[in-house]
């Protein structure tokens, strides 16, 4: 159910919710440059059925990532990236500034909401989470997870900080400190199943890139140790984890 819904989420992330309406959402503009080719979709391997020339009217419809969807006074609909905008002009003859989320905006976000999806000690995972920060550089954050093995599932509920040293950069690395509690079920199939919950400190290391508008790929490594010591067992189990997935920042 969770890989499920997961799945779904991501599907909205990188398709539904690129559909970010421009503050000039139906806007009239002239166009200034010599020509602006119309596209059948919002990216360059759709191919070019229309081209408008130098003072003709458009209006804005759609925004989606760095491309526009417009129509003409003809009633004809395409798209158009937004290099090809940069030299429009209101109806008024003063020039249109396009509102994009700039690099400066991932850097300055105060929520960062996400799924992703890898190998958690051999088994794959799926996990949701949200962060908030308190500035460029420390963030809290949460998360939840679902891991399903051969021979159990987990349910991973983990809490802590998120440094991040060079928010500027392009490719920015990260690190997390965390706590928290995983719950293990095993398989039905076992002789004498028994549930187990144990708390657990987590260390991560990762990097997250801004892709375009309000999209993140995050990749990261997690090392968790699960206080599972026992009175006949004193050994800690050491797990580690691989995930990649995206994420929208607001």
């Amino acid at each position: 159910m969770l890989k499920k819904l997961i799945v779904i989420l991501s599907i909205h992330l990188l398709g539904i919710d690129i559909c970010i309406a421009s503050t000039n959402e139906f806007q009239l503009v002239v166009i200034d440059d010599p020509y602006i080719e119309m596209s059948t979709g919002p990216g360059s391997g759709y191919p070019v059925f229309h081209v408008m020339e130098r003072g003709e009217s458009v209006e804005i419809i759609l925004q989606r990532a760095d491309w526009y969807k417009v129509k003409n006074d003809k009633g004809l609909e395409g798209w158009v990236p937004l290099k090809q905008l940069s030299k429009t002009l209101s109806p008024g003859g003063e020039a249109v500034t396009f509102t994009t989320q700039l690099h400066d905006d991932f850097s300055q976000r105060n929520w960062e909401w996400g799924v992703l999806g890898g190998e958690f000690g051999g088994a794959p995972i799926f996990t949701t989470y949200g962060s908030y920060f308190f500035n460029k550089n420390f963030a809290t954050e949460a998360s939840f997870s679902q891991s399903i093995g051969n021979s159990s599932s987990s349910l991973i509920y983990k809490i802590g900080i998120l440094i991040q040293p060079f928010p500027e950069s392009d490719y920015s690395p990260f690190f997390h400190m965390g706590t928290g509690l995983i719950s293990v079920k095993p398989a039905s199939n076992l002789i004498q199943p028994v549930d187990q919950d144990n708390q657990f400190s987590n260390i991560t290391i990762g990097l997250r890139t801004h892709l375009t508008q309000r999209i993140i790929l995050r990749i990261e490594y997690n090392n968790y140790v699960i206080f599972s010591a026992t009175k006949d067992n004193d050994d800690n189990e050491d797990i580690s984890e691989w995930k990649a997935g995206f994420a929208l920042f607001f």
